[in-house]
């Protein structure tokens, strides 16, 4: 063969690559090692042998004249390591005796660099990037999983951000999984660099994508698996029930495209007045915070997902809510080493890969600032970092939640998180003003370019990790096979049974007769949004009671509709209470309508029976402590919804143990056990 071109053809093998590349899909010239890469250099492979073959280029052939046949038996060459042997001589001589139409000025190149191939896809990527490409795979923005049309302002929005600001990932939220699914892989498809895609799932992916609508009736849509909260999963006592939560919650957030479950939980729930954590908290036991905990990263992690343990250094013990102003915890550091931190240590030991930081100050770890810990380097770098040995990645709780947004703009914000030691800044007010205040502090020096890259790097290895770079979407198609499927379903309706927890039960009410004639009403404390609230425990009352009658309440339920209650109460032979509620309202006065504890109340003075199911906050009995009875179902999930009818009316047993103190009434492990009528009616 002559090569006319003057060139070797190495170099026109490789320029073929590049060529084919760019015809194909011109941002894979910039970032190589994609499965197309791949399948290119197989083709190109083929080619090139070819062509060195009957020019003697071939290893083995002698530089010249016919090639030297294989011998009988031998492999063939592999066709990925000739490309890359001829990547690694591009420009230089090839293996061999040189032809003699190689150009003298290529023998003088150096040859002894690494191959560009072998250089991990991460530490490649970030070598590309300009300054302000690698501020914009900090920022995570938030992104509703609606339909969003081509032109609409949604669609704009986003887009925007993603081919402009050029953001690292996103985190989404609500929407049913197709619609979350589509819309996730049209965002990585518009993405240069795949997108890293988080989402609250504390219960599951069905904690954001299962919802309803109302007009005027309530429809379920269906969707993902929500479980019961994770207090529900302490009140079973069963680690290997934390393991099979996390496990199905990576498989189904895996499934729509998201990579990082913002779960679980790892502070330790031990002040009733808290109000933002209650029931998302294993329990008050750090011990077995710790263990619950690492049971459900174990699930995640070993099926495909990333862990992220929350809120760090430990948020359950406040008394105010970070979304409205910033809450303070004044323990001392071997308080906080011996209860708050103590789950995170163990996680971190145990192999987590991600945590979120609290918008909390904790003056005993940041020298007696009154800052947030998202923006102490004392609490991220160095208690986290360096005394606790954590190497994941740090996400940022919400940047404009009112704990940071009322302190400082965005781009200070993400500039102060940086400083601190955070990775990546998570919903800031302002994408755009984000992105410019790290590029202007790394311009003037405030931060420096290997702390910036070091974050960055972090990110760009957790999505080679995560298989991003090969395959970055998601079969649509495939979802209905793995998603709300019934083996997952019915994994949260054991936990919920399993769940259930009676504490009070005056004068052996539970278990109900289940006479069917009966007088029964039922009323259901619920947000007017919580439009599934009681719909599910209802319908299973009403199978055994014909007659029941309903009455929903909320916040702003005006007291004549109290009065019409208690009157009607009087004609009936049982009434039950559901309240749907996980933590205090914002005042901190009542975790119930005082009208909703003086109706409660008014049944006990009038000797009317009946229990109260709490489908959420365990401490509401504080308000009306001499209740009959008093059941716990720990959420208002649809499993947790029949769970706890079954329960009352002994088709099924109670033996939850209360996973943290209710003051002064109940401790740790109460709870009363009530076998089912059909193990009682089989020992008789």
């Amino acid at each position: 063969m002559v090569v006319t071109s003057g060139k070797h053809p190495t170099q026109i093998a490789l320029r073929q690559r590049d060529h084919f590349h760019r015809r194909i899909d011109p941002r894979m010239t910039r970032h190589p090692g994609t499965t197309l890469d791949r399948w290119a250099r197989r083709v190109l492979a083929v080619l090139v042998l070819a062509s060195l073959g009957s020019c003697g280029g071939l290893p083995g052939s002698g530089g010249g004249g016919a090639p030297t046949p294989l011998a009988e038996g031998a492999d063939a060459p592999d066709l990925e390591a000739v490309i890359d042997s001829l990547a690694a001589t591009e420009g230089g001589a090839p293996t061999g005796t040189p032809s003699d139409e190689t150009p003298a000025a290529l023998e003088d190149v150096d040859t002894a660099a690494a191959p560009v191939e072998q250089e991990p896809w991460a530490a490649r990527t970030l070598a590309g990037l300009s300054l302000e490409e690698k501020a914009g795979q900090l920022i995570m923005p938030w992104v509703l999983g609606d339909f969003a049309p081509e032109g609409s302002e949604s669609h704009e929005r986003i887009f925007s951000m993603i081919e402009k600001s050029r953001v690292g990932g996103v985190i989404m939220s609500v929407g049913t999984p197709f619609e979350v699914a589509a819309k996730l892989n049209d965002l990585q498809n518009h993405a240069e660099i795949p997108l890293l895609v988080a989402a609250d799932l504390e219960t599951g992916a069905g904690f954001r994508m299962r919802g309803a609508i109302h007009m005027p009736g309530s429809i379920d849509l269906g969707g993902a698996t929500n479980f019961p909260s994770l207090m529900a999963v302490g009140a079973t006592g069963r680690e290997e029930l934390a393991y099979e939560m996390g496990r199905i919650t990576a498989v189904e957030a895996r499934a729509v495209g998201v990579h990082v479950p913002f779960a679980p939980v790892l502070d330790v729930n031990n002040n009733p007045d808290n109000p933002i954590i209650n029931v998302r908290s294993f329990g008050e036991d750090p011990e077995k915070v710790a263990k619950m905990g690492i049971a459900f990263i174990r699930g995640v992690q070993e099926n495909g997902a990333i862990a992220t343990g929350k809120h760090f250094p430990g948020h359950g013990d406040t008394e105010v809510d970070s979304h409205v102003a910033l809450p303070v915890i004044h323990h001392d550091r071997a308080r906080m080493d011996s209860v708050e931190l103590r789950p995170f240590q163990e996680a971190i030991d145990a192999g987590m890969a991600a945590i979120m930081s609290a918008h909390i100050s904790v003056p005993s770890l940041n020298g007696g600032v009154r800052e947030p810990s998202t923006l102490s380097p004392l609490v991220l770098t160095h208690v986290l970092r360096d005394e606790m040995g954590f190497e994941g990645i740090v996400f940022t709780d919400a940047m404009d939640m009112s704990a940071i947004s009322r302190q400082h703009r965005s781009g200070e914000a993400a500039v102060r998180a940086l400083e601190a030691g955070a990775d990546v800044i998570l919903m800031p007010a302002s994408v755009g003003d984000a992105v410019k205040g790290i590029v202007e502090a790394v311009e003037e020096g405030r931060i420096t370019v290997e702390r910036l890259d070091r974050s960055v790097l972090r990110i760009l290895e957790t999505k080679e990790r995560l298989g991003l770079p090969e395959r970055r979407t998601v079969a649509i198609e495939e979802i209905p096979n793995t998603v709300g499927v019934p083996e997952h379903t019915r994994l949260a309706e054991q936990i919920a049974q399993e769940s259930i927890t009676l504490l009070q039960n005056r004068r052996g009410l539970l278990p109900l007769a289940g006479t069917r004639t009966a007088r029964v009403m039922s009323v259901s404390y619920r947000r007017p949004s919580d439009v599934l609230a009681g719909r599910f425990f209802n319908r299973a009352l009403r199978e055994t009671y014909p007659r029941l009658v309903t009455a929903d309440v909320d916040a702003d339920t005006p007291d004549a509709v109290y009065d019409g209650l208690k009157r009607r109460a009087g004609e009936q032979a049982l009434v039950v209470v559901g309240t749907y509620v996980t933590s205090v309202n914002v005042s901190g006065s009542f975790t119930l309508p005082a009208e909703l504890v003086d109706f409660i109340r008014h049944l006990d003075r009038t000797g009317v029976p009946h229990v109260v199911v709490s489908f959420g906050n365990p401490y509401l009995i504080m308000d009306f402590p001499d209740v009959q009875s008093y059941l716990l179902a720990w959420s208002g999930s649809e499993a947790s919804q029949r769970a706890a009818a079954r329960a009352i009316l002994g088709e099924s047993d109670i033996a939850g143990r209360v996973p943290t103190r209710i003051p002064p009434l109940f401790q740790i492990g109460d709870g009363l056990t009530i076998p089912s009528k059909d193990r009682t009616a089989g020992a008789n």
